[in-house]
């Protein structure tokens, strides 16, 4: 079994809350819009990093994918920032997560799951503060949301 903190659209804040939730992961994914390059090494020294460039991740980030496919035990994963960009014609995916939203999704779609963490970083468009964390054991998988409390 393997625990597996989900977050997106940190906006160059990376905020103590998270990093406590994310500290006992196993894996870390990030679905864009970081902005700083110091975000994703502080993230790779918690846990094994899963992180795509998001529509506000400059030059810095050349070197990161638009996509990633990858599994964690046994479980299918495909990451993108933006839901727009998900190939129409997607399958052999137990689990799509995407951000850019600001704003917290979770649709079963064809025994697919669509899981937006909603935003972590830096409060917009007035949307409450989420991330998920999910726990993975061979093909197998439950969420948790997690408000986080922001004044």
């Amino acid at each position: 079994m393997k625990t597996v903190a989900i977050i997106s659209d940190t906006h160059g804040l990376l905020r103590n809350q998270v990093i406590q939730r994310i500290k006992g992961a196993d894996a870390i994914l990030h679905a864009g819009d970081i902005n700083t390059q110091a975000i994703v090494d502080e993230l790779q020294a918690y846990a094994p990093l899963y992180v795509v460039r998001g529509n506000n991740d400059k030059e810095w980030a050349e070197g990161l994918s638009h996509h990633l496919r990858f599994s964690i035990d046994n479980v299918r994963f495909y990451l993108v920032h933006n839901k727009k960009d998900i190939p129409t014609d997607i399958h052999d995916v137990d689990v799509i997560v995407y951000g850019h939203s600001h704003k917290y999704s979770r649709d079963e779609i064809n025994g697919t799951l669509w899981l937006n963490p909603g935003s972590c970083g830096r409060r917009r468009f007035g949307q409450e503060i989420t991330m998920c964390m999910m726990t993975v054991n061979d093909g197998h998988y439950t969420v948790e949301k997690v408000t986080l409390s922001i004044p």
